[in-house]
């Protein structure tokens, strides 16, 4: 098509084409203030010559507005050749439209097209036009150069100049532009005070913000409402919340939104009793009520774990028939949860219309907090079945459920889930996973989440070291260690105990000392009586019982339970009955119904067949109602858990399992892990008695429940004693199954007729 074609013969006059009127406010970013005022039309070109190109500007204006960019930018190169003129009305239109349109290259191409043509700087409205594509784009350096060409800056120009920078978050910028406005000459108007009062973004800018807030009173702003919220929000987001809150008692017009953004505030500094009696004297005054309040004040009610004051808002929310909204009733849940009020917490939820993903993921979390494990698990199962879309929030709560009740089947399931979802937290998720697979007994699952993490956290290695700690790896979890400090890492103090802790299932007595010596000199963080107890635990275990006895004397901090505990259980693995005496007598005097206590220095005083203390022992746990715990035991076979207590008879496998005992046992002996001397001490039934301990009718429904080349995995709820520790070696190697035992205190791997412990235990 040939430029000359697109004239008529008769052009039609100007007046019969119709076209949309121009909309200034073309920009979202912008505030409506700002918009350019549409300037008086040009006068009408001459019909006798087509010079003025008006028709030209008009088919310009109609492609631009069905962004045809590629065919307008075509058109100005015919029109710019046949020396053709732009209307600036065309500019106008074709700059709003490229801004409309998210086109910045059009939009500089036509900048450009207009420098050319010898406007530059851009007359006029023009000027303005150019600034507000630029900073609609927040092209602020392009932006800022056409500011400083306009020859004239009228208060719409400094605005948008103003607002750019505001609302791109440069907020020294703004208020350098101000003060040069200030200085030119140019008298703000109360917008643009809005906009620099709504840049303040943090504590940094408090010291802007009151000198605004003095120049807006001695400019006569002071009684603007809505330079008063200006001010207000201003002091909330710089932390300055009695001075927000002197603002807001001065307000001509208190409303809603204030009390709303000050509660929040108070909230955000936890200062939850201050946002309280904010809400408390708000409702003395009558002061109006919506469900962004309740939602709010419901936080601090659950921030202070105020039950009461929660129940009383909770009666106002329901006599206001807003119960089933889902941003009230979900703080709701999470103030009843965190108030370990579960009932109320589940009737709560229960009541809301469309729950959400928070919603669900404060009823499961609430459930994982107060050990609710299985209805944690029931309400995950439940809403993957109404919900295509969870957050990765309710799968760390699953992920953490799954540890606490060493759920490996189920766990998977939720990982595989949460893949296929993609709703897998980064980090804490992850963490979650390596916690999760280490306690179920999976470190190899565990290992490979771990090394799937692009950049682990101190948490993610805190959870893998602590993992290889309790399976006895001490030297991966030291190597760990190791690779965590070279990656530039830091250590905390649960990271220490969980190292100290691997040091003490292995016998690392010099790097444990090590360890705890460096600990604040290095790292910078003091041992707590946690680590302590741990270097207690190593002397213990190793039978250096004089030196843990002395490192509860010279340490410092007064030894607990726990201290006692670990020195006790030394004595008892050590037979040294003097010292458990004086260990026993601390921890009773400490912690009187600690029923594991009176447990060893029972066995400790009949192993030493010293029967008078054993019978006191027993006497005194008789009179405080104490009992030794049952022991359990349980195995996951074909997704199916199978528990079984000592001396059980319940199992329909029952005969089965006890006549694989028996066979086994005629193979290895069933005391032959005692010595002769014990042997003295043990009455006639106690070969048979053996065959009852729980963990042995877990081994032997494995063995007949699974084929000769699946592990066996077996979880107990108590310590594991010598005599089946022996029994599990001897079934590894006899029957070639490789067993996992985790008891209350570690993961035991027997292959071979070994133990990863090494006895040491």
């Amino acid at each position: 098509m040939s430029f000359m074609s697109l004239h008529p013969p008769n052009p039609p006059p100007p007046t019969t084409t119709s076209y949309p009127s121009p909309n200034p406010a073309r920009f979202s970013q912008i505030p409506s203030w700002v918009s350019l005022t549409t300037p008086p039309s040009p006068p009408a070109p001459l019909r006798t010559t087509q010079r003025h190109g008006h028709v030209e500007s008009l088919y310009l204006i109609s492609l631009s507005k069905q962004g045809k960019f590629e065919e307008a930018l075509e058109f100005l190169n015919h029109m710019e050749a046949a020396g053709v003129s732009i209307s600036h009305s065309a500019y106008r239109h074709l700059l709003e439209d490229c801004g409309m349109r998210g086109s910045l290259s059009v939009g500089r191409l036509i900048h450009e097209r207009m420098r050319n043509s010898g406007m530059d700087p851009p007359p006029g409205f023009l000027g303005d036009c150019v600034l507000r594509m630029y900073c609609g784009f927040g092209c602020l350096t392009e932006a800022r150069q056409v500011f400083v060409e306009l020859p004239e800056k009228g208060i719409v120009t400094w605005g948008l100049i103003v607002s750019a920078h505001a609302q791109n978050g440069d907020c020294y910028g703004a208020f350098g532009l101000f003060s040069d406005m200030l200085t030119s000459g140019a008298r703000p108007n109360s917008s643009i005070y809005q906009l620099l009062l709504s840049s303040v973004a943090d504590k940094s800018d408090f010291e802007t913000a009151q000198q605004m807030h003095s120049l807006l009173i001695r400019c006569g702003f002071g009684s603007d409402p809505r330079i008063g919220s200006g001010i207000f929000n201003a002091y909330v987001k710089c932390g300055q919340l009695e001075g927000a809150r002197h603002v807001l008692n001065h307000m001509l017009e208190k409303n809603v939104i204030a009390l709303t953004t000050l509660m929040a505030g108070y909230i955000e500094a936890n200062k939850h009793k201050d946002a309280l009696c904010l809400y408390n004297r708000s409702v003395r005054e009558d002061g109006e009520m919506d469900e962004f309040v309740f939602s709010v004040v419901l936080k601090a009610c659950a921030g202070l774990k105020d039950v009461n004051a929660g129940r009383q808002i909770h009666a106002q929310i329901v006599k206001m028939s807003l119960e089933s909204k889902v941003s009230i009733g979900t703080p709701l849940v999470d103030l009843y949860t965190k108030c370990e009020c579960y009932e109320s917490a589940s009737t709560v939820f229960r009541a809301i219309t469309e729950p959400n993903d928070v919603s669900w993921s404060a009823l499961i979390s609430g459930y994982c907090q107060s050990g609710k494990f299985d209805k944690s698990l029931r309400s995950f199962a439940s809403l993957r079945r109404k919900r295509e879309h969870l957050n990765h929030f309710i799968y760390t709560s699953i992920f953490q459920a799954c540890s606490a009740i060493v759920d490996a089947y189920f766990g998977m399931q939720a990982h595989a889930d949460a893949i296929k979802r993609g709703s897998i937290s980064p980090l804490h998720g992850e963490s979650a996973l390596i916690t999760m697979y280490a306690k179920c007994g999976k470190m190899d699952d565990a290992a490979q989440v771990f090394e799937s993490i692009r950049q682990p956290d101190m948490v993610a290695w805190t959870a893998i070291i602590s993992g290889q700690a309790h399976h006895g790896n001490a030297s991966e979890a030291l190597s760990n260690f190791r690779r965590m400090q070279h990656q530039g890492i830091r250590p905390n103090a649960v990271t220490f105990i969980a190292v100290l802790t691997a040091c003490s299932h292995s016998n690392l007595i010099t790097e444990a000392e090590d360890f705890l010596n460096t600990m604040s000199t290095t790292y910078g963080i003091y041992p707590t009586i946690g680590h302590y107890n741990c270097l207690i635990d190593v002397y213990s275990r190793a039978g250096l019982l004089q030196k843990a006895y002395e490192l509860i004397k010279v340490m410092p901090f007064e030894p607990d339970a726990m201290s006692w505990k670990c020195l006790l259980a030394g004595c008892w693995n050590h037979k040294d009955l003097e010292l458990g005496r004086i260990a026993s007598e601390k921890l009773f005097h400490l912690d009187p119904d600690d029923t594991a206590g009176y447990v060893l220095m029972f066995n400790l005083c009949s192993s030493s067949g010293r029967w008078v203390e054993a019978a006191d022992i027993r006497r005194k746990m008789v009179e405080r109602n104490l009992r030794k715990e049952l022991s359990c035991s349980w195995i996951t076979v074909k997704g199916k858990v199978h528990r079984f207590i000592v001396g059980d008879r319940h199992h329909p496998q029952i005969e089965e399992i006890y006549s694989k005992l028996k066979e086994i046992g005629s193979s290895a002996g069933h005391i032959q892990s005692v010595s002769s001397t014990e042997k003295e001490n043990i009455l006639a039934e106690r070969s048979d008695q053996l065959l009852d301990h729980s963990e042995r009718l877990a081994i032997a429904f494995g063995l007949i429940s699974t084929s000769i080349d699946t592990p066996i995995l077996i979880f107990k709820n108590l310590r594991s004693c010598k005599d089946c520790h022996d029994f599990a070696k001897h079934v590894s190697l006899s029957c070639r199954r490789e067993i996992t035992i985790r008891d209350t205190s570690r993961f035991h791997h027997f292959r071979h007729g070994k133990c990863s412990c090494r006895d040491y235990w």
